[in-house]
């Protein structure tokens, strides 16, 4: 018997077979579930978001770039190092508001102190100027000068307002420095004459660790607790000065030290301290 089946023009057994078990097969370039393709294999062409993301990563520099980058942050680093060291070593750091309005009116004070005394100044120039007698107004004020001089260097008594500040140290663990930064205070603060234990205070005053007990040595003079201290100047100025935050009284008491302040419309200062001849200075006016 014949068979009557016939193979189409152009395709040849192996075909029919292969598309009778294979399928159909797709044209290049076709749309097919995933969508259109690019060329040979190469998946689909990117859009623009892409194309943005491959410029931008991974980043291109060069070791220029990267050593300016370097070098910035060590900068930053270093700033912020020191402005966080600087903000946490401030003594006012953790003070409370009514301690710096203190320290403010304190600075105020000062700032007034230094305008008297130029008007002061500036009056006994004027006064000087227009006297009729300049020869008795010059020898005037050449011995009040002299008297507040005197003051200053201890060779007179003086009595004034003031405040009286005494430190009792039991523990024993207050040192010379800490009283000498308490003169330094009040000196700051405007004091005009000041007497620790009998012993004027003056500018050539020093103040030395006797080594023994904890006593302490002023100007070559042994003194111990508790230590008294007599202060003429503006009370308003002179014990705020003392209670700042960090300041002489904090620091004393952290050495288990009793600090008492009180202020006083008498204080008497009547240690005296001999006149010195300087043995190399003399006046630039001779």
């Amino acid at each position: 018997m014949s068979d009557d089946r016939t193979t189409p023009p152009g395709r040849g057994p192996e075909e029919e077979r292969g598309g009778l078990a294979g399928g159909r097969e797709e044209p290049v370039g076709s749309t097919g579930p995933a969508g259109p393709t690019g060329p040979a294999g190469e998946g689909p062409p990117p859009d623009g978001r892409e194309r943005l993301l491959r410029g931008l990563w991974p980043p291109r520099v060069n070791r220029n770039q990267l050593t300016v980058a370097l070098l910035l942050f060590v900068l930053g680093l270093g700033l912020a190092i020191q402005v966080r060291s600087t903000s946490e070593n401030s003594p006012l750091r953790g003070a409370r508001q009514e301690d710096l309005v203190r320290i403010l009116d304190e600075l105020d004070s000062r700032t007034q102190r230094l305008e008297e005394e130029k008007r002061t100044l500036e009056n006994q120039k004027s006064e000087l100027e227009n006297s009729s007698d300049q020869a008795e107004e010059a020898r005037r004020q050449t011995e009040e000068r002299a008297r507040q001089l005197g003051v200053l260097a201890g060779t007179v008594a003086a009595e004034g307002p003031g405040i009286r500040m005494t430190v009792n140290d039991a523990a024993g663990a207050v040192e010379a420095h800490m009283l000498l930064d308490a003169i330094q205070e009040l000196r700051a603060a405007g004091a005009e004459a000041i007497e620790v234990n009998g012993v004027r205070v003056v500018t050539s005053t020093h103040f030395t660790d006797s080594g023994s007990g904890g006593d302490i040595r002023i100007d070559g003079r042994k003194v111990s607790s508790p230590y008294r201290f007599e202060v003429i100047g503006k009370p308003q100025d002179l014990e705020p000065a003392l209670n700042i935050p960090g300041g002489v009284v904090q620091s004393l008491e952290k050495e288990q030290a009793t600090v008492s302040i009180t202020r006083s419309e008498k204080i008497v200062v009547d240690a005296l301290r001999s006149a010195k001849r300087p043995d190399y200075a003399q006046s630039s006016s001779q």
